[in-house]
């Protein structure tokens, strides 16, 4: 059983005008019958060189350790990201989360972080009517490396998809087809409906999931596969399917001629020098190999014992351990290969695997008419509930249910991968994504965020359910011309956090002060009546103005406040530079001293970064 986005919450803010740009791609795309507009947006030649992070990948540069200075990070923050790793180590809240786990960070060129903990092999035996665990004694247990192999469970649907829209750039796969047009068997009760990016991007009304392991041979698998209808009419729904991959894995076998695990290796590994990544991996690689679960009835639907060395999936292991939607085997730094290969645009050191355009693709989302789900090729986009702040509506990922995750944020330029053995012993032992959210909230504090004057400016913090407000002294303005003005930033989950500005006769009774920002890369002014402003607003500092007409000849407190209302918590919200003025004098400068001390902020600090 592979893992889903089922507490995937509504999250739209007021992305950005590229993202906004990716989304009306995508509705051209559908418009359009996909495929034509999609070769008619990739460039000719596929070595052809674009953005300069795109030529200095072609020029052969890879990947490198370095410190966090040297990859623009924070070095507490990145250790902070390390240190919520091993936290889950510990009871979680009563077991482990995992026996051990590898975290990979860096941005750029630069990997900063790669930390091994815990251990990859702890378990011998689990007993589900007392749920103990026996362990291994000391001397045969096996320590977490950084270069531990992990079964890398869904994360293997990224690689069928990048294999699928390979073959879109060759003209061989049309991504509005129906997959019936490739696979003439995949019919019957509306699957001929089904289109290749229903495939990718789970909108094909196909259940989650069939036990196809209860059929001894493949034609009796495949039979389960033909004979499964959907559930709902093709387009209508999203509903994560390990289905919607395994068809495209027949599918691909069918265009191409050759074995899933061939194509990844042909098309993928070996070009970019992923040794360590593959399916099946031989016996001689066992003691590298982190242990996944002990398989018995009724938690699994196998009973296969300890778990080490083969692919975990139920029906991965059916199929042969070769499958479209798990099965592949991998380490945390081969996966920062990849990630650094779609981060410059399809290339890495020297070797392309897709063109830019289709890198694009991959991060555009054709999920609009489900707000939440947001999802391109094969990718996750903007999924707070594992990538923690890390999310934004550029970034994009997938889990595993092993304990695998993948964060990709290219508004960044970073990426972050945990990978951990969280059903080692058993897949009951744990729930949620936990590990990955508090990582991914420290790693995306290790990205500074920097004003013009390089000084230190208000920050809400990032803790969740946080609260505060930064109040100003009582003014008087003399005219209807008074205007309060700032530097603002922020990336809040959208509709469960946001930043409002506030005003007060008395000091206790607060109203709605609406303001306009401007982006400092410029463009039209955003107003925002109702005195609040959340969601992302692009990594960039905003200018924001509030009139004061309604306080002529009156005393006014003004504050800003801010609140963390739900489960997950984005970036936090930055004001810098705060003055009150009209034509004739400056009421208050938080740049003069004898302001500045008179701020009271409650719930907020002063941070450089």
């Amino acid at each position: 059983m592979e893992e889903h986005t089922g507490d995937g919450e509504a999250r739209r803010g007021n992305p950005a005008g590229a993202v906004l740009s990716r989304r009306r791609l995508g509705g051209r795309l559908l418009a359009l019958g996909g495929v034509l507009l999609l070769h008619a947006a990739l460039p000719g030649p596929a070595g052809a060189a674009g953005n300069p992070a795109e030529r200095r990948a072609l020029q052969g540069l890879r990947l490198r350790y370095g410190s966090a200075r040297q990859a623009g990070l924070i070095e507490r923050h990145l250790e902070a990201a390390a240190d919520e790793a091993r936290r889950f180590l510990g009871p979680s809240p009563e077991h482990p989360y995992y026996a051990g786990a590898v975290v990979l960070a860096g941005r750029g060129r630069t990997v900063a972080l790669h930390r091994a903990m815990g251990e990859a092999v702890r378990y011998a035996d689990y007993d589900g009517r007392t749920d103990r665990a026996r362990e291994f004694p000391a001397a045969q247990r096996i320590p977490m490396a950084e270069d531990t192999v992990f079964d890398l469970a869904s994360l293997t649907k990224l690689f069928t998809s990048l294999l699928a829209v390979q073959q879109m750039e060759r003209g061989r796969l049309e991504l509005e087809a129906p997959v019936d047009h490739y696979l003439p068997e995949f019919t019957g009760g509306g699957k001929e409906l089904i289109t290749v990016r229903q495939l990718l991007t789970h909108t094909s009304g196909l259940r989650s999931w069939a036990p196809f392991y209860q059929q001894p041979h493949r034609a009796g698998q495949l039979r389960m596969l033909c004979a499964v209808r959907p559930q709902d009419t093709p387009g209508t729904v999203y509903r994560y399917s390990d289905l919607n991959l395994i068809a495209l894995q027949l599918l691909l076998e069918r265009i191409t001629g050759h074995p899933l695990d061939l194509l990844l290796h042909d098309e993928i590994t070996a070009p970019l020098g992923m040794h360590r990544t593959r399916y099946n991996p031989p016996l001689s690689w066992r003691r590298t190999i982190a242990a996944t679960e002990v398989q018995r009835p009724p938690w699994s639907g196998l009973d296969r014992g300890l778990v080490w060395g083969e692919v975990h999936d139920e029906n991965a292991y059916a199929l042969g351990g070769v499958a479209g939607h798990a099965g592949v085997f991998g380490t945390a730094w081969d996966l920062a290969v990849l990630a650094r290969t779609l981060l410059d645009g399809g290339v890495y050191a020297g070797r392309r695997i897709l063109r830019p355009a289709s890198v694009e693709l991959l991060f555009t989302d054709f999920n609009t008419a489900f707000p939440g789900d947001d999802h391109g090729l094969g990718f996750e986009l903007y999924q707070h509930w594992y990538m923690g702040a890390m999310a934004t509506p550029h970034s994009a990922g997938h889990t595993g249910f092993t304990g695998t995750s993948l964060v990709l944020d290219p508004s960044t330029d970073s990426f972050l991968i945990l990978l951990g053995n969280s059903v080692h012993p058993v897949r009951t032992w744990r729930a949620g994504s936990a590990p990955r959210v508090a990582v991914g909230n420290r790693f995306a504090r290790a990205v500074p965020v920097r004003t013009k004057h390089g000084g230190p400016a208000w920050y809400s913090g990032m803790e969740t359910g946080g609260s505060g407000t930064l109040t100003l002294p009582p003014l008087t303005p003399a005219t209807a011309a008074a205007r309060l003005r700032c530097a603002v930033w922020w990336d809040t989950v959208p509709g469960e956090g946001a930043f409002h500005l506030e005003a007060s006769a008395d000091g206790r009774s607060w109203e709605p002060l609406p303001f306009s920002t401007l982006r400092s890369t410029g463009g039209a002014p955003e107003q925002w009546p109702q005195g609040s402003a959340g969601g992302w607003s692009g990594r960039i500092w905003h200018r924001l103005e509030a009139p004061l007409t309604a306080w002529a000849e009156r005393p006014v407190h003004l504050r800003f406040r801010h609140a963390a209302t739900g489960r997950y918590v984005g970036r936090g919200v930055y004001v810098d530079v705060v003055r009150v003025a009209e034509p004739a004098r400056l009421l208050f400068a938080e740049d003069r001293p004898a302001d500045a001390s008179r701020i009271r902020a409650t719930g907020w600090t002063r941070s450089a970064d």
